[in-house]
Order: structure tokens, then sequence, then C-alpha cells
């Protein structure tokens, strides 16, 4: 399967922090960080996305780099893509963004 990275429309969406980001890791058992391919640690946010009719999800997003942003800020994911991935007989989505950028009462001074 190709990884081709699918852009996601973040103009109707609203995104809350609601957990702080942390480095993914690549194995549990050793403690192993996964990094980027320039060698930066990969850090994973938890995002609570709502739609305009209501209907709320919880995604992970994975970023390079440090991000300033905390639980319970307003957040728009810059560059946000999913990536379709499949191990057997499972498959899913996972989401990376380049950068977020703080919103309405998440803005800080």
């Amino acid at each position: 399967m190709r990884n081709i990275p699918i852009p996601v429309d973040t103009g109707r969406l609203s995104f809350t922090c609601v957990k702080a980001p942390r480095p993914r890791l690549v194995n549990t058992d050793t403690g192993e960080i996964k990094k980027d391919k320039d060698g930066q640690i990969v850090q994973e946010v938890v995002l609570l996305v709502e739609d305009e009719t209501g209907r709320i999800e919880l995604v992970k997003v994975g970023l390079s780099g440090d991000s300033p942003i905390a639980p319970g800020d307003e957040v728009i994911p810059v560059g946000l893509v999913g990536y379709v991935w499949e191990m057997g007989q499972r498959w899913g989505i996972s989401y990376r963004a380049t950068s977020f950028t703080l919103t309405g009462a998440g803005a800080r001074a």
C-alpha cells in the first residue's frame, strides 16, 4: 500500500487539546522514542474534534518537535494530513500536522 498524504479541511472543524504533547513511542517495552527523518522527536497530541453538527471525535495527531499547547487550548492544526495504514485485517488513519496555532481562548499574550 502506498502511503499518500490526504489533506484534511480544518475550516469546518474546531479542535481542543485534551492531552499535552508527549513523545510517541516506537516500542513500549524498550521505551524507544519515535524520530522523524530529520532526527526530531515525534510528539503525540490528543485533540477533541467537533464538526458543525456537534459530532465529537478524539484523535491523536503526530507533530515533529515541540509544541507549546496545553490541555484546554483551542488550536488549529496547520498542514493536517491523514495517512491510511493497514496491518493484517486491521486498518485506520493516522494524522500528522506541521504545527499548531492557538485560537480563541487558547491564544496567549
